[in-house]
């Protein structure tokens, strides 16, 4: 599968790493350039290229920037990406450490839906509550009765099936939390954040979230 990941921090870095040592076709993307992917590209086999071309061919987009870099991504980005391109989103709001505020989000937009707005394109929502060590460490066969679980939102039903299916090749079980409405239930200071449980534990911990905001992520 041709994938692009736009953003080689811990998250965007780590699953380059996986998905090429699975055989996936790889292109990564940073904020810096390609020139500073050598690192990584050497280490890898994937493909360094430019923000604006990490979508071109691309099957499956992976955006894992910080929040405030989202509306910077260059515009028509899916353009020239695969007919259907299922598009990962990654991302947490992080106003006082990171992000700064972001009103929209402030006056209760999810995370998800404002980061559709600013790429003009539906994403699926995962990996944002996970520890990107995991990614490399935890994986397990299916089955395997300490697997853990990914939640996974979305509201094309096809595509969260296509990201469903690529986190269980990169040895991950997941829950469905939803469409991107629901998506609140995944967002940090939630019960899963940062939850290492397998699918039942998941489940319990997506239906314990409070849509309620806490003060430590807000504005």
């Amino acid at each position: 599968m041709k994938i692009g990941i736009i953003g080689a921090g811990n998250i965007g870095g780590n699953l380059t790493r996986r998905l090429t040592a699975l055989g996936h076709d790889v292109s990564v993307a940073n904020s810096r350039g390609p020139h500073t992917l050598t690192e990584l590209a050497t280490e890898t086999g994937a493909t360094p290229v430019t923000a604006a071309e990490a979508a071109r061919g691309a099957e499956v987009v992976v955006v894992t920037v910080p929040l405030k870099a989202v509306p910077d991504l260059p515009s028509g980005l899916f353009d020239e990406a695969a007919p259907g391109a299922v598009v990962i989103d990654t991302g947490n709001y992080y106003p006082k450490e990171r992000d700064g505020r972001i009103a929209a989000i402030e006056d209760g937009l999810l995370e998800s839906r404002w980061t559709e707005q600013q790429l003009g394109h539906p994403v699926v929502k995962a990996f944002n509550n996970v520890y990107a060590q995991d990614i490399l460490d935890r994986p397990l066969p299916a089955g395997h009765p300490e697997r853990l679980a990914v939640p996974v939102a979305g509201d094309d039903e096809a595509a969260k099936e296509a990201v469903r299916r690529l986190i269980d090749e990169l040895g991950f079980d997941t829950v469905d939390t939803g469409g991107i409405d629901d998506s609140w239930r995944q967002q940090p200071a939630t019960p899963v954040y940062g939850l290492r449980a397998d699918v039942e534990g998941i489940a319990k911990a997506l239906a314990e979230a409070s849509p309620e905001r806490t003060a430590a992520f807000k504005a």
